[in-house]
């Protein structure tokens, strides 16, 4: 095992309505690989190895003893400008007899749409000898697509209802940055979360099926950049979007419900100045269950269910910071988050990525050209 990339660390806190902390765990990371480049996403494959995208457009097997795979052959081509690329991977909750999993990226326009983009999401089936992708099918591409290299969302959530999957999946979409007008527009994918079964059609019990002003794809709609996303362990769906400058938020999408974006924020205008009307309340739109004001920049979350890190964390939700390069820990009690708890505060590195892993340790990506996979460890 590669050695600690640093010592045990002092946690340090903030309380949110006088709430208190019981004591946390001391935190170690451990570098399990390096040499990613802006390393994205990871799954955790059944044989203890890692599957990792890398943001230009690799998707690669990283070693249980770190080593690095060769790219896999087989994916579409990817568009890898600006914050776009090569996304989000997810396994497929039968991976282990399938071998499906799914993954998004920015997807270049052509004919028409030359000069244009979106975000599309796909299936595929992994080899059998772990080198290719085969079975690429497209599942979903946003529409419309724009000339933009800004704000393409990306997280794949797959839905289980009492602990089972439903053969759906979730799709955290962007607004593609100056197009922010059509998180409210119901017929358009851009600022949404949509819903698809794993085949690419549309579930008949999605909220606008029917609807002649809305397109059937989507669940919930008015979110600005989603760069997190999880279930909790009541099986709910959770994600966090970036706010403009400040106002980034954690919300819970329910179907057919509005978030605001940008009607409503608690962020304002880059160099200062008020988005819209100002406001931060507007009848009919949801407000957050948690923002941030500065702005952290959030990246990656995961829930955890596990014991490594004791009573006191289990059931918590840990969120990667982009912007101040650490990890924030939520609690959840009864569905609200009622503190926050600056977590590795002197990591140093930007957080893409959170996940728990197979034997309950979180791990992290960091967004560098020589990116790490870490793993996060615990001692009372």
């Amino acid at each position: 095992m590669p050695p600690s990339l640093s010592a045990a660390l002092a946690i340090s806190t903030l309380g949110l309505s006088g709430a208190l902390w019981a004591a946390s765990p001391n935190l170690s990371t451990e570098i399990v690989a390096e040499g990613l480049e802006h390393p994205w996403a990871m799954a955790f494959l059944p044989d203890g190895r890692y599957l990792v995208t890398e943001r230009p457009g690799r998707m690669r097997i990283v070693q249980g003893d770190g080593r690095l795979g060769a790219p896999l052959a087989g994916l579409p081509a990817v568009e890898a400008a600006g914050q776009g690329g090569l996304l989000d991977v997810v396994l497929d909750s039968d991976f282990a007899r399938n071998r499906q999993l799914y993954f998004c990226y920015s997807e270049p326009g052509s004919g028409a749409d030359s000069g244009k983009n979106s975000t599309a999401l796909a299936s595929a089936r992994l080899s059998d000898d772990a080198s290719r992708l085969e079975q690429v099918k497209m599942l979903f591409s946003q529409r419309p697509r724009y000339a933009s290299a800004l704000h393409f969302g990306c997280r794949i959530v797959e839905r289980r209802v009492d602990g089972k999957s439903d053969g759906t999946l979730f799709l955290a979409l962007g607004e593609r940055s100056r197009y922010k007008e059509e998180a409210q527009n119901l017929q358009s994918h851009l600022g949404k979360i949509v819903r698809i079964a794993k085949d690419g059609s549309v579930p008949r019990d999605n909220p606008f099926v029917g609807r002649a002003d809305a397109w059937p794809e989507i669940w919930s709609y008015g979110h600005r950049n989603a760069q997190g996303a999880a279930l909790a362990p009541d099986g709910s769906l959770w994600m966090h979007e970036h706010g403009p400058q400040g106002g980034d938020e954690v919300n819970r999408p329910e179907p057919g419900k509005n978030y605001g974006w940008p009607a409503i924020t608690y962020g304002e205008n880059y160099g200062g100045g008020k988005i819209g009307a100002g406001i931060t309340r507007k009848e009919g739109m949801e407000q957050p269950l948690h923002y941030w004001v500065p702005s952290i920049a959030p990246s990656g979350m995961a829930f955890v269910t596990s014991d490594r890190y004791g009573a006191q964390w289990k059931g918590s939700l840990v969120v990667g910071s982009l912007k101040l390069q650490r990890l924030e820990r939520l609690t959840i009690r009864s569905g609200k988050v009622t503190a926050s708890e600056q977590v590795l505060p002197r990591l140093g590195q930007r957080v893409r990525d959170v996940r728990q892993g197979p034997d309950g340790w979180l791990y992290l990506l960091t967004d560098a050209q020589g990116g790490q996979l870490l793993r996060v460890t615990a001692t009372p």
